[in-house]
């Protein structure tokens, strides 16, 4: 996988909740992937995300210094920003997709940013939006290689296709 990947906040969220211990470990496993191969791409929406929830939401809160220490590492990750270009293609996706106004944005980003993959729990797993697919961190395992899909060139058709009948090719005058 060489794609960038857009990361969601419930996934930065469980990588740091030891409330749920093999989501927590799965988060971890695929944020340490995505440092590794330099392939990690988020948005300023899921960093804001995740502050608030880290700092305040969870059962045994982050410190907000510790909390901004990790965000600011995400942001060698170039997040996308909320800018017009964000702005406008979350609409397009709202009224295309029917999804909620958030989730709009962050469909948005990661295609704003060539993602391929965007990995969260939010969406449905395996549902494509303009070429970025959705997956669960929880369910799709780092191991696993991207699908990639061949198109095959079509064999010659063994029968003659429907709609007119063919002319008879003029032969030799006799």
């Amino acid at each position: 996988m060489t794609a960038p990947v857009f990361v969601d906040a419930n996934v930065l969220i469980y990588a740091r909740d030891p409330g749920e211990l093999a989501k927590q470990q799965r988060a971890q496993v695929w944020l340490a992937h995505l440092w590794r191969e330099g392939i990690g791409r988020t948005s300023m929406q899921v960093l804001s995300d995740f502050y608030v929830n880290v700092t305040r939401k969870l059962a045994a809160p982050v410190a907000p210094e510790s909390a901004w220490q990790e965000l600011s590492t995400f942001l060698a990750w170039r997040p996308q920003p909320i800018d017009d270009a964000l702005m406008r293609r979350a609409w397009e996706i709202e009224q295309r997709h029917r999804l909620s106004w958030w989730d709009s944005m962050v469909v948005g980003a990661a295609q704003l940013q060539g993602c391929e993959l965007m990995l969260t729990e939010d969406l449905q797993d395996g549902t494509v939006f303009g070429g970025v697919t959705v997956r669960s961190p929880f369910t799709l395992d780092v191991r696993e290689p991207a699908a990639a899909y061949a198109v095959t060139p079509l064999a010659k058709p063994r029968h003659r296709s429907r709609g007119r009948p063919r002319r008879p090719h003029p032969g030799p005058p006799p």
